[in-house]
């Protein structure tokens, strides 16, 4: 068992997590933001760290922890914060909550794809101004159009079931996914090939690695039919921001909505200048900003804590865990 005692807080969690871990008698510290140096004077005094975006576990900070640090629980899905790398050979079990905030995104993604239909955002803006423009913000209907959907995970999955719901035709593209598995969504599964010719909206659901680097880039927008509209909920760079403003620039690409970015926040002039592009819908990372995927990731990282430490009969599930292996070092 990976016994944990003492939990430091370094991002803000909902209280929940924090009144599960201390029922079930561990201690819980909030220390939130630190810079590298003083986490890695705070690391020796814990069992372990829970994080959401904020906080780097750097190979540095886990260093500092050795022997004593045993896991880290990011309150989210991904664990790009995180050097598992180097929590690895420490011995550091590395978790998130996978699944706390799917649905959040995945209601994102499906609202960010209708305001691409139906221009609601700049029509709301000038009725602001005092402006009454029907004919400006005339959209197109989402009933029989093509979604693609890339990476059929459990976000990609319920979109494609949602927006299946609206009379789209979906189809999609995931490597590990059945075509059976798909098909229960809803989802016709295809080869990337075949689908780029195909899609009237793309969004993808995929981690972020050297696979899905700019999968929309350059030369797959070039297979796309003209007006393609783009969608990312996931990771920034995904999408490759530069060829897609190339694309909105020229018409190739029809618009495209985007919550996440290479720059967070966005400080470059040509991000600055994307996001304030006309056919551009920009929100600021909020896929996960919901009431009730905070408690949910909140609640998942202490049940799992809990489950690690295996002081209760209730929880016994640790689904979230990254590095496997290391818990054979407890065993």
């Amino acid at each position: 068992n990976v016994d944990i005692k003492k939990v430091l807080v370094c991002d803000a969690v909902d209280e929940s997590c924090v009144a599960l871990l201390k029922e079930n008698g561990v201690q819980v510290d909030y220390k939130l933001k630190l810079p590298e140096n003083e986490l890695c004077k705070e690391v020796q005094n814990y069992d372990a760290l829970i994080v959401r975006s904020d906080t780097k576990v750097t190979e540095k900070v886990l260093n500092a922890g050795a022997g004593k640090l045993k896991a880290v629980g990011r309150a989210g899905a991904g664990v790009d914060n995180i050097n598992v790398d180097a929590a690895t050979k420490n011995n550091v079990v590395v978790l998130n909550a996978p699944g706390g905030n799917s649905i959040s995104a995945c209601e994102l993604t499906c609202l960010l794809i209708a305001s691409l239909a139906r221009p609601v955002c700049p029509a709301a803006e000038s009725m602001k101004r005092g402006a009454w423009d029907r004919k400006l913000y005339a959209g197109s209907e989402l009933y029989g159009k093509t979604l693609a959907v890339l990476g059929l995970g459990r976000i990609g999955r319920e979109v494609g079931t949602r927006l299946g719901e609206f009379g789209m035709k979906v189809v999609g593209y995931d490597p590990i996914t059945t075509a059976a598995q798909a098909k229960e969504a809803g989802i016709q599964k295809m080869e990337l090939d075949e689908i780029w010719p195909l899609a009237d909206y793309i969004t993808v659901h995929t981690p972020l690695m050297p696979s899905t680097r700019n999968l929309v880039g350059t030369e797959t927008l070039a297979k796309c039919k003209k007006g393609v509209k783009i969608i990312n909920v996931a990771r920034g760079g995904i999408v490759d921001e530069k060829a897609l403003y190339e694309a909105l620039e020229s018409g190739q690409c029809g618009g495209a909505a985007l919550d996440v970015f290479t720059e967070e926040p966005p400080k470059s002039e040509f991000l600055l200048n994307l996001i304030k592009h006309p056919k551009v819908v920009a929100t600021p990372h909020l896929g996960a900003s919901t009431k009730e995927a905070q408690i949910r990731v909140a609640v998942e990282i202490a049940e799992q804590f809990i489950a690690l430490s295996g002081t209760s009969t209730t929880y016994k599930d640790y689904n979230g865990v990254i590095n496997r292996n290391v818990l054979e070092h407890y065993q």
